[in-house]
């Protein structure tokens, strides 16, 4: 592992030279993973190219094991790929320093259930240094803003899953993060909750950060974002715009409808 890891930092001018602009806070280029060995090996992912630029919201889509929450640990430096790199304000995913300006909102958040939203906010904001003053008024703002501020001192193995989900929300943009990692942020969220969350998601767009989210939730995917990407099976087949859907094939074409017929035929 620690030579694999070696040679992929000692490639990464190599991969920033390609093609990349001032703009461009993530990129993957020719992402490989392989899973397993022998006749187990399996390819989670395949040649994975894309680029998001600062102040987009990039939708990551896919279905079942298409290789999503693997580019997103990729991406986190999470594990080292087997080939090409991921690259985080154009340096290696790798380095510590890349991942200081990232919030990351994993699937499924297993959090001590003794705690309260407001100590769990603490650690994280103790993790990136965060000044006590400030840490604690932004752990009251940020409550507010996912509508958890009374429940700020109440143990979350009392709370539902969509309430989980709004503190590990609340938790992904502690540090203030400049790019936005959201790994299916609307699961267990009632409609109302869904609304809201893309409220902030497209409040935070204007303030210029730049977020990268997977979801099966097309209908929002589709309301929010500026591009979107759809894999199948590790491999990656189409990036557009949602907008453009309808002009690809002069009909109109929903971003549910036109991801359907590109899985089934891709």
């Amino acid at each position: 592992m620690q030579e694999k890891k070696s040679g992929y930092l000692n490639n990464e001018k190599k991969y920033a030279k390609l093609h990349l602009m001032a703009e461009d806070i993530l990129a993957i280029d020719n992402l490989g993973v392989i899973y397993g060995k022998g006749r187990f090996q399996k390819k989670a992912l395949e040649d994975i190219n894309l680029t998001v630029k600062k102040g987009e919201i990039f939708g990551f889509l896919g279905p079942n094991g298409a290789g999503k929450t693997t580019t997103i640990k990729a991406i986190l430096g999470l594990l080292v790929p087997d080939s090409g790199m991921a690259l985080l304000f154009q340096k290696s995913a790798l380095f510590p320093a890349s991942r200081q300006l990232i919030g990351y909102m994993p699937e499924i958040a297993n959090y001590y259930w003794y705690l309260t939203p407001k100590e769990l906010l603490t650690f994280y904001g103790e993790i990136f240094g965060i000044e006590r003053r400030i840490l604690l008024r932004r752990i009251d703002e940020l409550l507010n803003v996912v509508e958890l501020a009374d429940y700020k001192n109440a143990l979350m193995k009392t709370f539902s899953k969509g309430m989980l989900q709004k503190v590990s929300f609340a938790q992904s943009l502690i540090n203030d993060p400049e790019l936005l990692i959201l790994d299916e942020p609307t699961t267990g969220l009632d409609p109302v909750s869904r609304m809201n969350m893309r409220d902030i998601l497209l409040n935070l767009k204007n303030k210029g950060k730049t977020i990268f989210f997977s979801s099966h939730e097309l209908s929002e995917v589709e309301i929010i974002s500026d591009r979107v990407a759809i894999l199948k099976n590790g491999r990656l087949l189409k990036i557009t715009m949602p907008k453009d859907i309808m002009n690809e094939k002069g009909e109109h074409l929903t971003l549910e409808k036109y991801f359907f017929e590109l899985v089934k035929n891709g």
